[in-house]
């Protein structure tokens, strides 16, 4: 998948506006300065109205990460896409798609491209297969993993990752440009630690590789280890400001307005393996949220669960 940059998008409209410019002040001369043509009338066009969101999506397709392929919900270090909250079929989680489609629906025109362990580099060419079933609404849910590295210098740059959404969400539109998007933040992974290390079992888990920036020695509550984690911490909020911004940029883009990062997960909502993803439980609460914010007027009024913390 080629990526592409700005410089060479504003090259090419400089050099766009430069030849525009050339040729209406040719045209300005050959009829007298800056008077109009005889017979003309100067009347400026309205902008054209956006998008009206469309809350009844027909079709829908789903990209990210272990979230949405419902990682250690069912089975340990297991997908079980049957329970994710943006696809699943499982009536328990009662997902997006099925709560959108029904049951048929769901079954014939929902996709799930999510792959665990993926980056937001990764969005790019899942994007790029979602748009090939053009469907009227595709979830990105990504983000946890580019902070989840193993050391806090090894994180994804905000730079690159605002460039890397941009990217994904430039191919989108090429492809299909009438898709709507929804866009879930990261989640509060210092919370996530938080509620986890009170588990020998989860500790015992985390060793084995899950978000070591956030998760590795989990009992150092010194200067080292809250210094860390507090970075990991800023960036991801930093990472939220990056979806918010650009999906703001975009007229068929919803963002969930922190949603997910704010909310306060309990030990319920989590993996009884790793109690870090969600749980089945957990899934359900998260389609609970995306069908209200995707199906709502304007969803920056909707008063939506922050747990209970």
């Amino acid at each position: 998948m080629r990526k592409r940059g700005y410089r060479s998008r504003a090259v090419a409209a400089t050099a766009a506006a430069a030849l525009l410019g050339i040729v209406g002040t040719a045209g300005c001369d050959a009829v007298g300065g800056n008077e109009a043509p005889p017979g003309s009338t100067s009347r400026s066009k309205p902008s054209p109205e956006p998008p009206t969101w469309d809350r009844t999506p027909k079709s829908i397709a789903a990209v990210g990460d272990s979230i949405t392929r419902a990682f250690d919900a069912c089975e340990v270090l297991t997908d079980c896409p049957a329970v994710s909250w943006a696809t699943g079929t499982d009536a328990k989680v009662n997902s997006l798609a099925l709560r959108l489609l029904g049951k048929t629906g769901a079954a014939e025109r929902s996709w799930n491209y999510a792959k665990t362990g993926a980056q937001m580099a990764d969005v790019d060419d899942q994007l790029a297969q979602a748009a090939t079933k053009k469907p009227d609404l595709v979830t990105v849910l990504a983000g946890a993993n580019d902070a989840c590295q193993p050391t806090v210098d090894a994180m994804t740059s905000v730079k690159d990752f605002r460039a890397q959404f941009v990217d994904a969400m430039t191919t989108l539109r090429e492809a299909s440009p009438k898709t709507q998007v929804f866009v879930g933040s990261v989640p509060d992974l210092k919370r996530l630690w938080s509620i986890g290390r009170t588990s020998e079992l989860s500790k015992r888990m985390w060793k084995l590789g899950i978000c070591p920036s956030m998760l590795a020695d989990p009992d150092d509550l010194g200067t080292a280890g809250t210094s860390r984690r507090d970075k990991v911490q800023d960036r991801v909020k930093e990472y939220n400001a990056v979806l918010e911004d650009v999906c703001e940029k975009d007229e068929r883009c919803r963002f969930d307005g922190g949603a997910l990062y704010k909310y306060r997960f309990e030990t319920p909502q989590l993996s009884t393996w790793d109690w870090f993803h969600p749980s089945t439980s957990g899934q359900k609460l998260l389609a609970e949220m995306a069908y209200r914010l995707v199906t709502a007027p304007k969803p920056d009024e909707l008063k939506l669960p922050t747990g209970s913390g």
